[in-house]
């Protein structure tokens, strides 16, 4: 069973390879703006690091606003394959959105976050859940029958108070804000994020 990877396996992303992974989630954008198909990616091509398995999310701002977010929470693919899809996913197939056009297309600031393996918190009310969280650090994946989200750690940027973090955890998970339930199901992660302006040559 493919996992994401550790925190560790990060350290050896050169700051050439995180540019790389940025290049080709632009480039998997602009070729979706001409033609509406999804990247093509030569997996062999690229430095070991690219290639290993990973779980991704695409994160796409446009004047500072949220444009498109889109990954996944288990890895299926290598890393810059998983990334070249989402950044696709996220300009044309994020249901929030309508497909981003080709004049926002220069506009469009683009963040990869890489995913560490998630780990379950045995919890079993949510002042204990609200103890473990760790804010600015834990990505938080809520499970329920027939619901499930989660919020990246750059969500704490947002939503820094724990209480108001898992409130709007629920709400995006089509739950009410007071809902607990013995079958609800808490996993954190931490994410490796990088964007164009993070890799941009100081002036």
């Amino acid at each position: 069973m493919n996992t994401p990877v550790n925190i560790e396996a990060l350290e050896h992303l050169s700051l050439e390879e995180r540019a790389m992974l940025l290049r080709v989630a632009r480039a998997a954008i602009d070729r979706g703006l001409a033609s509406r198909q999804p990247p093509e990616v030569e997996v062999a091509a690229f430095p070991p690091a690219l290639r290993e398995v990973a779980a991704t999310f695409v994160t796409l701002k446009l004047d500072g606003e949220l444009r498109g977010c889109i990954g996944t929470l288990e890895a299926r693919d290598p890393l810059i394959l998983d990334v070249a899809l989402h950044a696709y996913a996220a300009a044309f197939d994020d249901p929030r959105f309508l497909p981003v056009r080709r004049d926002e297309f220069e506009r469009l600031d683009i963040s990869v976050s890489v995913l560490t393996r998630p780990e379950p918190l045995k919890v079993s009310n949510q002042a204990e859940l609200l103890e473990q969280l760790r804010p600015g650090r834990d990505g938080l994946i809520l499970d329920y029958p027939g619901h499930r989200a989660t919020f990246l750690p750059a969500v704490w940027k947002d939503l820094p108070d724990p209480l108001r973090f898992v409130r709007n955890l629920k709400r995006k998970a089509g739950l009410t804000e007071s809902f607990w339930s013995p079958q609800l199901r808490f996993l954190r992660y931490g994410s490796e994020s990088f964007d164009e302006h993070d890799l941009a040559p100081a002036a």
